[in-house]
């Protein structure tokens, strides 16, 4: 079994970025005496009261079942309490298999994880699409239950008994838990603190990539307010802290640093962001403009392989700045189908600019996917500007290196791969 403070240690010191550190094991390991860590979809962290469990979040529905059943390999100790960081179906969903397995558990969590899950409900078929594409796929690739009628999180998932406003202490055996809200990657999310361990968990506040704040395709985040909890948590001086992805850390001073760098990073964004906005920039320039310092994000816990610090900087202008971006012309524009018919028709037809895609994608990969887009939109049912557009697609995925981009991008390509296919295998059938 694998000792995963001294590997978390390895890798922070030494910056070695090719060792996993992000891991979907199924397999529970023995942390501190009486604290365990099921490395899963997102983790369970494990704390043993000497009467009963405190789970801190049940991982995924698909994975739920793996996590009880390494729980259950390590003690005969039921999980009396479940306690959701904040409501996102990797940390929730896998509560229907908590549910049939432990009786009577209190499942702890801030009051607006409720209201998420109405959300959640009210825009079910939108989640399941959304996710499929961020996470590389297409709806077909990503359901959950009925696969005719998936559910973004599992009808049996269970609803918190025990609310938290903006915090709490749990007393539960000879253990002592303080629960606190701040708004972070989500508005219901809580940490935990364990004063007498001086044990942290620190739910998906930490992942061990660049924060998740700038998710191009979810609702509002929270830059500055998820560095005022780092900055808090570190100010306690955790002894171990527990993230819900990525592994757990040891050392007082080496998880102040880890815990002060990212709240930094995130802090930096936005000052720098705010700042241009003050002095009345436009959002296009004020992305190509900010940035994080390349040493940080080679860091192992800051390297941009999930969400990336240019879709903060979105997030952080719709948050003080609303969304429109600034260019006249894009507060209340034509049809992009209408704009892309007319440069075509200046350019020469659809096929010239998906030509000119074609041309630029080794020195501009960004204006090649404008280019294509435009062509796309001019002739739709086009199978060879689609595939054309499918080619720079896989091209732009292969060089991104954040999840989001990667999997929208992959959508695109997909989407254009079948719009191709279609109209060849028609072609081909003299249709």
């Amino acid at each position: 079994m694998d000792d995963l403070l001294q590997l978390s240690a390895d890798i922070i010191e030494s910056g070695d970025n090719d060792r996993p550190f992000n891991r979907i094991t199924q397999e529970l390991t023995e942390v501190a005496d009486g604290l365990a860590v099921v490395e899963s979809f997102s983790h369970s962290v494990l704390v043993d009261t000497g009467d009963g469990l405190v789970a801190f979040d049940a991982s995924h529905e698909a994975t739920g079942a793996a996590v009880v059943e390494a729980i259950t390999g390590w003690t005969a100790s039921p999980v009396s309490h479940l306690v959701y960081t904040h409501g996102h179906a990797d940390h929730v969903g896998g509560s229907v298999a908590f549910d049939a397995a432990f009786d009577d558990m209190v499942v702890v969590g801030h009051e607006n994880v409720a209201r998420r899950f109405a959300r959640y409900r009210d825009t079910n078929a939108w989640n399941v699409l959304i996710n499929a594409r961020q996470f590389g796929g297409v709806r077909g690739d990503f359901t959950m239950g009925d696969a005719d009628e998936p559910d973004f999180i599992p009808k049996g998932t269970m609803a918190p008994n025990h609310i938290v406003a903006t915090h709490d202490t749990l007393v539960v055996g000879d253990r002592t838990i303080e629960l606190h809200h701040a708004r972070g990657e989500t508005d219901d999310h809580l940490w935990g603190w364990m004063p007498e361990e001086k044990w942290m968990f620190a739910g998906d506040f930490v992942i061990w990539n660049f924060p998740n704040a700038g998710n191009p395709q979810k609702v509002q985040r929270y830059p500055l307010e998820w560095a005022a909890a780092l900055r808090d948590m570190a100010s306690r001086r955790p002894e171990i802290l527990l993230p819900a992805h990525g592994l757990p850390v040891g050392g007082a001073e080496r998880i102040e640093e880890m815990l002060t760098t990212i709240a930094g990073a995130l802090e930096g964004l936005v000052a720098d962001v705010v700042e241009m906005m003050n002095a009345g920039e436009v959002l296009d320039t004020i992305i190509h403009t900010v940035g994080v310092a390349p040493e940080l994000l080679a860091m192992p816990y800051l390297r941009p392989l999930y969400d990336e610090p240019e879709f903060v900087i979105r997030n952080i202008w719709r948050q003080y700045g609303g969304w429109w971006d600034g260019a006249p012309s894009r507060l209340k524009p034509s049809p992009d189908a209408t704009l892309a018919h007319e440069l075509a028709e200046l350019a020469g037809g659809a096929d010239r600019l998906a030509a000119r895609a074609t041309e630029v994608l080794a020195d501009d990969t960004r204006l090649a996917c404008h280019l294509v887009d435009l062509a796309a939109w001019a002739a739709p049912d086009d199978a060879s500007v689609h595939a054309i557009r499918a080619e720079v697609y896989a091209h732009r995925r292969q060089i991104e290196t954040s999840l989001m981009a990667k999997g929208i991008f992959a959508g695109a390509m997909r989407e254009s791969k079948a719009i191709a296919d279609l109209d060849s295998r028609e072609v081909a059938n003299g249709v």
